[in-house]
């Protein structure tokens, strides 16, 4: 009898174990909560960003939608997500915006705040921003601390994203053709 309860307890604690195991090896995605939190998240942060003076201005001539749109994209792609990103490389997105060492600095504020209001955890957030963090390198052009810079005159801004590309989604999915009528299609 000791034998059988000394087997059982070394299978209930390698079932703990591999539940355990199972639990770290989630993507950053789902422990993030999936697509729609992320979307919950980068709206606020989106929001915030917009209306923050330290920044904003650096936002004056963007698409809101278009910023959204990308921001989860990329988010949700970084993550471990079924997302691809598709939007310009950082250098290329950020190119004569003249952005601050200070802005760049703001606007993660601006996040944590937001991955705060939404109660993520330490660890995914840690997570979250050492992903993100590195692109520091690819989008400030001024290592001043100063905040509230206007964008330059010859800043071009991306145009608005194209309806059939916000209607697909930051998940890049496409309208399933409809089934066809006839019984006998394969496809």
């Amino acid at each position: 009898m000791r034998k059988v309860t000394v087997v059982l307890l070394a299978l209930c604690l390698l079932g703990a174990s591999a539940v355990s195991a199972a639990a770290q090896q989630k993507s950053l995605y789902d422990r993030l909560g999936g697509l729609d939190a992320i979307k919950a998240v980068i709206d606020d942060f989106a929001g915030r960003v917009l209306a923050d003076d330290r920044i904003n201005k650096k936002f004056a001539k963007t698409d809101a939608t278009r910023l959204k749109f990308f921001l989860v994209q990329q988010v949700c792609a970084v993550t471990g997500g079924p997302c691809k990103y598709t939007g310009n490389s950082m250098p290329k997105a950020h190119k004569k915006m003249k952005v601050t060492a200070g802005e760049f600095d703001a606007l993660v504020g601006d996040l944590v705040a937001s991955l705060d209001h939404f109660n993520v955890p330490a660890a995914e957030k840690t997570d979250l921003l050492n992903i993100l963090g590195p692109l520091k390198s690819q989008i400030v052009e001024d290592n001043s601390t100063n905040t509230g810079t206007a964008l330059p005159p010859s800043f071009k801004p991306a145009k608005p994203l194209p309806k059939k590309t916000l209607d697909a989604g930051p998940a890049n999915k496409t309208a399933k053709p409809a089934k066809s009528s006839n019984s006998n299609s394969h496809m």
